[in-house]
């Protein structure tokens, strides 16, 4: 297969349920994992690396500026929706991003029905977004554990703090 570059990886979702009813096709496995991702960190890019290795195609769920917006305040996110899908598809780990407009992915889950679902294990698995849907069909829902001290609101904590000291 050959490589593509990053703004091949950003699909919209209808164009993303033909591709991953094609891989299926073929045998292989969906993994679906999402989240805001503003400030990539090694947080984020261990829990892709872990992710993609759960399976044989990793789609990312990106939270659009919208959303991220509605969930972590006015002031987020600090990176725009196409910086934040370019960074993650720079990353090997990434197949595919979908960015969604909503405030958490049910839909975008319902539509790809992976067969397994990754989140950080600050979440419960009973209150995954998805689960049901994931689980409803046959498939698996998988924590990953946390980086310690690795999240994008104590890396904005350390540059507000060094800004203060600085003044």
């Amino acid at each position: 297969m050959t490589r593509m570059g990053t703004a091949d990886k950003v699909k919209g979702l209808k164009e993303l349920v033909g591709i991953v009813r094609e891989r299926r096709a073929l045998g292989q496995r969906v993994v679906f994992t999402n989240g805001c991702f503003d400030l990539l960190h090694r947080g984020h890019t261990r829990l892709l690396q872990q992710a993609r290795e759960l399976g044989d195609l990793l789609i990312v769920g990106l939270n659009s500026d919208a959303s991220v917006r509605s969930l972590k305040g006015p002031s987020r996110p600090v990176l725009s929706q196409d910086e934040r899908a370019e960074l993650l598809s720079a990353l090997a780990s990434v197949d595919y991003v979908v960015i969604f407009e909503e405030a958490d992915p049910g839909q975008t889950i319902a539509a790809l029905q992976p067969d397994v679902l990754v989140k950080g294990a600050d979440w419960a698995k009973e209150e995954v977004v998805g689960r049901d849907t994931v689980e409803g069909r046959g498939g698996r829902v998988v924590t990953i554990p946390l980086v310690e001290g690795s999240s994008t609101s104590g890396i904005i904590r350390r540059i507000l703090e060094m800004a203060r000291s600085h003044e």
